[in-house]
């Protein structure tokens, strides 16, 4: 392909390429969909072609014409591929379903086309060799040694069958990730249950009556409440809903998601993944997937992994007894004489929270308004690393639903953009998540600039409310929006070099430091008190609730903490395990080998295990939250010791070592730096509440 004929066909695709909107963002206003396919194409020749120049340098490589020309490297792809899968994940349709099976594979095989390049392999090769001689930065060491791992994890060593054999179980993976998550937002969306007598509504708290009855229009139903498998949905419904049938009916049909039967089911989807990782993990020379996916996290190994989760799960498992036996005892007295069936544990639990805090989830609810917990979220941001949010509405965002901040620094200067889009709807996958459009970094850019700012996402899950009325979240909900903003966050505040140790590109088990650690801040009082105000009169929430609300922080902890620590016991397993012909026998012998209560679930069963299934994000990862629960409770307790949950000091050293840093630094050594030390799990069992259990 010539060069002139590169630049006209760049042209044809350039508002995803070439964007043009405020502070550079992509003008989402010209985007089409059309578009997609054509862009995918075009640049993925323009990738390999600047891929192969790097190559071909007939230069000595050095870690300017190789390292930061890879670094630098601008052939569309990348803007093409973050405006697509955010698509694909916060606003599908079937246009979009059919673009991604065809592209996932195209891609992960590009991908590994352009990993296997002999030339390019050899100089990142040699340069590793060397490295000690190359008078590197410590950030630039980094970034060396993730292009060698990352080239050799991806097949650069490998020859002849086994180089092919690798390529293809790539492309295959691809087409199953695809297909399993498209099969559980099928199934999703798929289930939903009209309501139209007051005994179907019976229980149920106002706020959730005008959401279902928003859903309910929505989706063309002139009366009624529409119940959907909607996390801000399902949650409270199951909390409040005094008709056990309804419940039971509800909790089965999001246990089944993925497990149907027919076209959407995921179980022969989970054999296939498993198979491939193993034979992939095979060929690069290690014993088995979790091998690949630890070396270079915080943990290490699988047996480190088990070892933290065997630590807890005894402790956990005397408590959820406990709870158990407490909501028996409860439930017999309001005449229910059968066992606790998972479907009842979130009924009975809410009363009994009530009995014992005399508070109830829909006590706190009218005083956690969604535009007021965003603003709280922003006030510690202020608080703690000197940020202000403007809200841009002259600034097209990628759905109506969707607002978009200028991030001003302590200085007045722009420091980001972030972009938050927190209700449901079909087109959107469950769950909720920070990603980018675009990283920070200070290289200068092939249009001549010195660097670029971070566009930071984050999208979420809340049920939208009825035409005129607010927004109300559940304390979960707040500690999600919390949890997502602590990782938009470590984007936004990235202060780094180069793009690929920008932000959150950081180990698996360091990555939910950050996140995990800024839901602290949801229940410090003060900002509780500042922000938590009734959304009909006003009033802030009063001292006693919050401190009812602080002091049940770890009810009913032992159920929780068994639902996440089933999780992890068996991701790590079926990663470990030589052959699994049966997943869903696999699952339930794991279960009854760690005695996991009938009543409690896991959090998320296989068939729907989108954080392991959907991609390799979460992999033989999942136990990473509780990894860095471990730091995140030890790091606020270093708060908890000055009496100031905004101490400067500390601040400033959470600021320079955790939320700037990315992964230009190995995680314990920035962790050290912030606290002086290793944390050991004592802070984390407390904050469970665990401690005596």
């Amino acid at each position: 392909m010539s060069e002139s004929h590169t630049a006209s066909e760049l042209k044809s695709i350039s508002s995803l390429t070439e964007w043009d909107g405020p502070f550079g963002l992509p003008d989402f206003s010209k985007l089409a969909e059309a578009d997609f396919r054509k862009a995918f194409e075009i640049t993925l020749k323009r990738d390999k072609e600047l891929t192969l120049a790097i190559a071909h340098n007939p230069d000595e490589p050095t870690f300017e014409n190789t390292i930061i020309a890879f670094e630098t490297m601008e052939s569309g792809l990348g803007k093409v591929a973050s405006l697509f899968f955010s698509k694909a994940g916060n606003d599908t349709d079937d246009n979009i379903k059919e673009i991604e099976r065809e592209i996932a594979p195209v891609l992960a095989a590009h991908g590994s086309e352009m990993s296997m390049i002999p030339e390019v392999f050899a100089r990142v090769d040699a340069l590793y060799q060397k490295r000690d001689q190359l008078n590197l930065s410590g950030e630039e060491q980094e970034v060396l040694e993730r292009y060698w791992r990352g080239y050799v994890k991806n097949g650069a060593k490998l020859e002849g069958d086994d180089k092919k054999r690798f390529a293809d179980i790539g492309s295959e993976l691809a087409t199953l990730y695809t297909n399993f998550g498209q099969n559980v937002l099928a199934d999703s969306n798929d289930w939903t249950l009209l309501l139209t007598t007051d005994e179907d509504i019976a229980g149920l708290p106002d706020f959730l009556l005008d959401t279902l009855a928003a859903q309910a229009k929505e989706r063309g139903h002139d009366e009624g409440y529409l119940l959907t498998l909607s996390r801000p949905i399902l949650a409270p419904f199951m909390q409040s809903s005094t008709r056990r049938d309804l419940r039971e009916q509800t909790y089965k049909a999001a246990k089944s998601r993925g497990a149907r039967g027919g076209d959407t089911d995921n179980v022969e989807n989970i054999k296939q993944i498993l198979k491939l990782r193993q034979e992939k993990a095979q060929l690069l020379g290690y014993k088995d997937f979790t091998e690949v996916r630890l070396e270079n996290t915080m943990a290490k190994s699988a047996e480190n992994v088990t070892k933290l989760l065997k630590g807890v799960w005894p402790r956990a498992l005397t408590r959820a007894k406990e709870e158990e036996a407490e909501l028996m005892a409860l439930a017999q007295s309001m005449g229910h004489n059968d066992k606790i069936e998972a479907w009842d544990w979130r009924f009975f639990s809410d009363k009994l929270r009530e009995q014992k805090f005399a508070f109830s989830e829909a006590e706190i609810k009218p005083y956690f308004q969604l535009d007021q917990i965003i603003n709280a979220s922003f006030d510690v941001a202020n608080r703690l690393f000197g940020l202000n949010f403007k809200q841009r509405d002259d600034i097209t965002p990628h759905h109506p639903d969707a607002k978009v901040f200028e991030v001003l620094g302590r200085n007045g200067e722009i420091q980001a953009i972030f972009i938050a889009d927190y209700f449901a709807r079909p087109s959107k996958r469950s769950g909720a998540w920070m990603s980018a459009y675009q990283s920070q970094h200070k290289l200068k850019t092939h249009n001549g600039k010195d660097g670029e700012l971070p566009f930071i996402y984050n999208i979420m899950n809340f049920a939208k409310p009825a035409e005129g009325e607010p927004a109300l979240l559940s304390s979960d909900d707040a500690r999600t929006l919390f949890h997502e903003f602590g990782h938009a966050l470590h984007g936004i505040l990235s202060n780094v070099t180069y793009p690929s140790v920008s932000g959150t590109s950081v180990a698996r088990d360091f990555v939910e430091l950050p996140s995990q650690l800024y839901e602290h801040w949801l229940t410090v009082p003060e900002i509780l008190e500042k922000h938590a105000t009734h959304y009909k009169t006003g009033k802030a929430i009063p001292a006693e609730l919050v401190e009812k609300l602080i002091k049940s922080q770890t009810f009913n902890n032992g159920c929780e903490t068994l639902g996440y620590c089933a999780s992890s016991f068996i991701d790590i397993a079926l990663h470990t395990a030589d052959n699994v012909e049966d997943p869903m026998q696999f699952q339930e012998d794991m279960l009854k080998e760690l005695g996991m209560p009938d009543a409690i679930s896991m959090y998320h069963r296989i068939p729907h295990f989108l954080h392991v299934f959907s991609s390799e994000g979460y992999a033989a990862g999942y136990y990473s939250y509780m990894w860095s629960e471990v730091l995140d409770a030890d790091a606020f307790a270093a708060f908890e010791e000055t009496d100031n949950p905004f101490d400067p000091k500390l601040a400033k050293l959470l600021h320079d070592h955790i939320y700037s840093k990315g992964g230009s630094e190995k995680p314990e050594i920035l962790y050290e730096k912030f606290r002086g030390r290793m944390p050991t799990a004592d802070a984390m069992i407390e904050k469970r509440g665990l401690e005596s259990a």
